[in-house]
């Protein structure tokens, strides 16, 4: 997976095809000391009504390629803390 410029990340499926996302927010928490991404898939606009938003933890790798190893959000916990984090984001960014 790479971030490239608009930060926009291409993100393989179990089947090997790739799905271009939009970097919404970027954040980390306190309360984990991890850090999070918000994406939404490229061919759907922000300012659509119903947007799909994907949330994984993450780490970047330290390489040239700007990679970044995506984790899934398994606990119910940490995603409550996460989903607050990003309705907080969305408030301010409108």
């Amino acid at each position: 997976m790479a971030l490239e410029e608009k930060e926009r990340i291409i993100i393989p499926d179990e089947n090997g095809e790739e799905h271009l996302f939009e970097v919404l927010f970027s954040f980390e928490l306190d309360e984990t000391e991890q850090t999070y991404i918000a994406l939404i898939p490229a061919e759907q606009s922000e300012e659509e009504e119903d947007v799909e938003v994907y949330a994984f933890r993450y780490e970047e790798k330290e390489n040239d390629d700007n990679d970044l190893s995506l984790y899934p959000i398994e606990s119910d916990d940490e995603w409550d803390m996460v989903e607050e984090m990003l309705h907080t984001l969305t408030e301010e960014s409108e």
